[in-house]
């Protein structure tokens, strides 16, 4: 499970690599496995609907089992069926990189990071760092 420390760690890295990486204000949201809020940031002159665009990162991650660079992926492929998926779940299902899994040492899942404030793939790499900097495995997705 993804403790309130673990949570502490993967927010507190993420903001620290955005600031070696020059980002603007970020924004990071940290979900159990139940889609519950654990941790989140926002840091100050962040622009309104990050926290939206990071909660609906990990959600949508946890949504579909998959990190949200799969999700991206999809709504390439198929974009009528994940416009159906963001209607199905109010919303809660953003289908761009920066929403990663996070995994246990055995590999299940035990909740996912959004973060929101920068292009995607830095968005993601910001989740990744942070999730690594807590001891558990970071799944984005493929």
């Amino acid at each position: 499970m993804i403790t309130l420390g673990h949570a502490r760690t993967i927010v507190d890295r993420a903001l620290e690599h955005a600031r070696q990486r020059d980002c603007p204000p970020m924004t990071v949201a940290v979900l159990d496995a139940g889609g519950h809020l654990v941790a989140f940031a926002r840091e100050d002159r962040s622009s309104l609907l990050r926290e939206k665009i990071a909660r609906g990162k990990a959600h949508g991650a946890l949504n579909m089992g998959v990190g949200s660079r799969s999700l991206a992926a999809r709504a390439q492929a198929h974009p009528n069926f994940v416009n159906a998926l963001v209607g199905l779940s109010d919303g809660n299902l953003v289908p761009v990189p920066g929403g990663v899994l996070v995994r246990d040492a055995d590999g299940e899942i035990v909740g996912a990071v959004g973060v929101s404030g920068h292009l995607p793939d830095l968005d993601e790499e910001c989740a990744v760092q942070g999730i690594e900097a807590a001891g558990l495995n970071p799944d984005p997705g493929a």
